[in-house]
């Protein structure tokens, strides 16, 4: 077999009908697979063998391109040819931008938070609108392989490159994690396996089949297939939901309406006197916390003589050997000195003191931000913190999209500048297929939630509670706060990184729905992780190596160290990721503020300004990423944890710390303008080469 992109003579025509038809089976195999699947449920196949099939049917799928599509000649492993049409660009393009954060994240993001979660999909979808005008068509004119190639030409040297070859590390290696995060998340829960860290390095083997072999050509062709999967995947489940609930299998038509009916189930919650009691109950702990934060010495030392004392009373007793472990667990947990004893109990009882509000701290889904305009002196401020920090996040993620350099390399793959430009738009609507369900799968699983699960007594639990509690506890768990024996929404602890994934048991789907939307999870973490290890890959190979150290290295020697290299960078992000560092969606955020405060200055300026020079891009691009990672080094809580910060949070103005690009990117632009006028002309090269740039573009 050959590849679907060989080259057979039939010239740009007869690859697109050997693409149409290619993917045309490929959708009605999957659909077929789907059916097959639901019959064998029925017949009684067991849910681990379902899991498994989901789990390893796509990833066999996915080798088989990767093998089909190995190459090592540089203009197929860096851009696949240059030969990508622009509607099979854009799926590819949606696949890599619809990451774990996309499809596992947005919908339970938007769960929690409600109104404010929509700067997500405002930010994301308006990102792709800078690329079409700022910089897809431009950099596609280019005609290289890399952003830090571009840096290096524009700005004449390679003090731009290896700023941008390191920028582009940092910001793909943290987006790169929170995908095998969430393959991990994926793997554990359709293999039933018993360690999360086990599953990341088994999700790790179908990051690496695609990437691995072909470079861009495998990833591109793979891309197309996992798009297919995961937008069948996405879509099908929220309209069989929206059929249950409604009798209208369109989820965004019955959005409306649904969002009425929950509103209705949130006030009847709220006016519930168990809640209440629940809420008295978190408040009472989180007192209790207060009372311990003020005397840490001795509430430290009292913890530790109960701790040992109870240890002391189970061996007396002759308890069960389990009993005494879990004593002495219990007495190596607590913190080991005072420091740390007032940190840990400080984010407990602010925790405690979020859970003691109306809806467990969540707000009214439909409240445009959080406070009152209208209200006391302390609700105008918090109203006004959460409309700042909602501008803000839509900013970062705005011209953090423009400036992913895993996402613009894609631009580099089509055969002319104009299908560059058409790419995009294929790129958005692909994107806003999902996108314009979100929201909808929010609320209609939160409706389940609220008038379905709670009030169920807690020994009639459905299983899925179980089984996800044991995938990792701090995504779900339950606690019968107030004794009793039923779940009260207050009760119920649930990670926005499982409401996708949990959706289809949550309704009472077949298990096969639930594979399905795992796979099309896979999918989207699989294809983000194999552009993010590409870009991480070629930019070492090809800027690092290539052009800093040996320009005489034959092609085959580059692609191998390529290879190398995303070889060791995917082990190393299965690593961290194995860690649980933070949630998904706050390590995306934080690539997009950090790509943003590193690349979108120097990029747009080197394509609009004759008059920038590297001095001032370099300038523009350390200050920005400097200020825009120490701001997010100093705010976040696991940040701070891991450079071992202490004392308050100071945030400038209210900025929470995932809109840190917010800060970074201004700086970066005022840095490049100042040293560029300070500092001497770029060469007439430089100036001739922006006005080839900015004619060609068009073309």
């Amino acid at each position: 077999m050959k590849p679907i992109d060989a080259p057979s003579g039939e010239g740009d025509g007869g690859l697109r009908r050997r693409l149409h038809l290619f993917y045309t089976a490929y959708t009605l195999c999957f659909l077929v697979f789907i059916g097959v699947m639901m019959a064998l449920e029925r017949m009684g196949l067991p849910r681990a063998a379902i899991g498994f099939v989901f789990l390893s049917a796509p990833l066999v799928i996915y080798a088989v391109v990767g093998v089909l599509s190995r190459t090592t000649d540089a203009d197929e492993y860096y851009v696949a040819g240059r030969r990508v049409p622009a509607v099979y660009n854009g799926m590819a393009t949606a696949a890599d931008w619809m990451s774990a954060a996309s499809f596992i994240g947005l919908a339970g993001t938007l769960y929690m938070s409600g109104y404010e979660g929509l700067a997500f999909i405002l930010g994301w979808t308006g990102g792709y609108c800078l690329v079409a005008f700022l910089l897809a068509p431009y950099l596609r004119r280019f005609g290289r392989y890399t952003v830090p190639d571009f840096l290096g030409e524009r700005y004449e040297g390679h003090l731009t490159r290896v700023i941008g070859l390191a920028a582009a590390i940092l910001a793909s290696f943290i987006y790169v994690v929170a995908q095998i995060y969430g393959v991990g998340l994926i793997t554990t829960r359709l293999t039933s396996i018993a360690s999360f860290e086990i599953g990341v390095f088994l999700g790790l083997g179908g990051i690496l089949v695609c990437s691995f072999l072909g470079g861009m050509r495998a990833v591109t062709w793979t891309q197309v297939a996992q798009y297919i999967v995961l937008v069948i995947a996405y879509l099908v489940p929220v309209a069989w939901l929206a059929w249950e609930q409604t009798g209208v299998p369109v989820p965004q038509a019955i959005y409306g309406y649904q969002l009425q009916k929950l509103g209705e189930a949130e006030r009847a919650l709220k006016a519930d006197p168990r809640e209440r009691e629940v809420i008295a109950a978190y408040r009472a702990r989180a007192d209790e916390l207060g009372r311990k934060l003020q005397q840490v010495p001795q509430a430290l030392a009292a913890d530790r003589a109960e701790a040992q004392r109870r240890i002391s009373d189970l061996k007396l007793a002759n308890a069960p050997q389990r009993e005494i472990q879990a004593a002495e667990r219990a007495l190596t947990q607590l913190p080991k000195n005072e420091a740390a004893a007032a940190e840990l109990w400080q984010r407990e009882r602010l925790r405690l003191e979020m859970k003691a509000r109306p809806l467990a701290g969540m707000p009214d889904h439909a409240l445009p931000f959080a406070g009152n305009p209208d209200g006391t002196v302390d609700e105008r401020r918090e109203f006004e913190l959460s409309r700042r920090n909602f501008l803000a996040l839509v900013f970062c993620l705005m011209v953090g999209t423009a400036a992913l350099p895993h996402i613009l390399i894609r631009y580099y793959t089509t055969p002319t500048v104009r299908e560059a430009r058409e790419s995009v738009s294929w790129s958005l609507l692909f994107i806003v297929l999902l996108y314009l369900t979100a929201p909808a799968l929010a609320v209609l699983v939160k409706f389940e939630v609220f008038s379905q699960l709670v009030g169920t007594p807690i020994d009639l639990l459905p299983a899925w509670i179980a089984h996800w509690s044991k995938v990792d506890p701090s995504l779900l768990s339950v606690e019968d706060v107030n004794r009793d024996g039923i779940l009260q929404l207050g009760e119920l602890h649930i990670g926005s990184e499982i409401i996708v994934l949990a959706m289809p048991e949550i309704a009472g789907l077949p298990y096969v729905i639930s594979g399905m939307v795992a796979a099309g999870g896979l999918a989207a973490a699989l294809s983000t992780a194999d552009g993010l290890l590409l870009t991480i890959a070629n930019a070492l190979s090809h800027d690092g190596y290539y052009h800093m150290v040996d320009n005489q290295a034959s092609t085959a020697r580059r692609v191998m160290l390529a290879k190398v290299i995303l070889l060791a960078v995917a082990l190393a992000a299965a690593f961290v990721a194995a860690q649980k560092p933070a949630n998904i969606l706050f390590l995306v955020s934080a690539a997009f503020s950090l790509a943003a405060s590193a690349f979108f200055p120097a990029l747009v300026l080197g394509i609009f300004w004759q008059r920038a020079n590297k001095w001032g891009a370099a300038s523009g691009m350390l200050a920005g990423l400097g200020l825009c990672f120490w701001y997010m080094a100093t705010t976040d809580p696991w940040l701070r944890g891991l450079f071992g910060q202490s004392g308050p949070v100071r945030l400038w103005w209210g900025i929470q710390p995932i809109s840190a690009g917010v800060f970074g990117v201004p700086l970066g632009f005022v840095v490049t303008v100042v040293v560029s006028l300070l500092t001497p002309r770029p060469s007439e090269a430089a100036r001739q080469m922006v006005l080839r740039l900015r004619r060609g573009s068009a073309s």
